[in-house]
């Protein structure tokens, strides 16, 4: 057991790596690249709570551009709860994030302390699970966004967030053993998608398309990608219908969701076009 003086500094990659694996100690199961690509979306945006020279806490605060940050990772240690480290964590997150519209997605049994410090409810993410494998849909315009112009890939991923995130965007479609694909005509893009390992099975995240039957050939394609026997994992938001149906048509359950807070105004999304949240830790 620790014992000292609590001290809360900035995590290096290692550190976060460890933070990654107390998530999925959590149940949370992070992708395996999950330290480096959350890294590059903001390097000072991860803190670690020290009780002398043990690790015992951990809590995100990314800060994006345009005044938006995003919370997670908000751990700690079992045999150190209920000592007052949490809240310390949570006052010097709030802190570094003070001039920011402020989102997390919290589990639902935590909403109302999330409310007491000034979150307002959005809307439900929910997650589902299925199996992987499949025949990859037969479409002309199925790209890897490793071979489209990233500027584009870049313009259509700021509709989906409320501010650009380059560095973290091109290490996510370049992590190791995933695929990343998109709908592409003509230099625009349609829909794109990511399929990730996990420490188990492997996430689709994020999924994004103009319409329904978009997002459904996107799907296909994405989990074809994984063995058949592979477990499968797609973020929904609870507003988007046929997101919903979507998950239900191919048989996915319903596992576990989230609660999406902000402390500002709601940023407006095209939530209808969102079939597949990017991430639960930095957004």
């Amino acid at each position: 057991m620790g014992a000292g003086t609590f001290k809360i500094k900035n995590m290096s990659l290692a550190e976060l790596e460890t933070a990654v694996q107390w998530a999925q100690q959590e149940g949370w199961n992070p992708g395996v690249n999950d330290a480096y690509c959350y890294f590059h979306a903001d390097p000072n945006g991860f803190l670690m709570g020290y009780l002398g020279d043990e690790p015992i806490a951990t809590i995100s605060v990314v800060k994006y551009d345009g005044g938006f940050g995003f919370l997670g990772f908000y751990i700690v240690k079992p045999e150190y709860r209920g000592r007052g480290y949490g809240i310390k964590m949570w006052h010097a997150a709030m802190q570094y994030l003070k001039s920011c519209n402020i989102g997390l997605d919290g589990v639902v049994a935590q909403q109302e302390n999330y409310e007491k410090s000034g979150f307002k409810l959005a809307y439900r993410n929910i997650r589902y699970e299925g199996i992987g494998g499949g025949d990859k849909p037969h479409l002309t315009n199925l790209v890897s966004l490793k071979d489209i112009s990233f500027d584009v890939l870049k313009a259509y991923e700021e509709k989906f967030f409320p501010a650009p995130r380059t560095e973290f965007l091109q290490a996510w479609i370049h992590q190791p053993n995933s695929y990343a694909c998109g709908i592409y005509e003509e230099g625009k893009l349609f829909a794109c998608g990511v399929i990730r390992p996990c420490h188990t099975g492997y996430k689709i995240a994020p999924l994004y398309a103009e319409s329904p039957e978009l997002a459904e050939q996107m799907f296909l394609a994405l989990k074809s990608q994984v063995p058949q026997s592979s477990p499968i994992y797609l973020d929904v938001p609870e507003v988007n219908a046929a997101a919903i149906a979507l998950a239900q048509k191919f048989r996915l359950s319903a596992v576990f969701e989230t609660a999406r807070m902000y402390t500002g105004q709601f940023p407006e999304l095209p939530l209808e076009k969102v079939f597949g949240v990017t991430s639960f830790e930095i957004g």
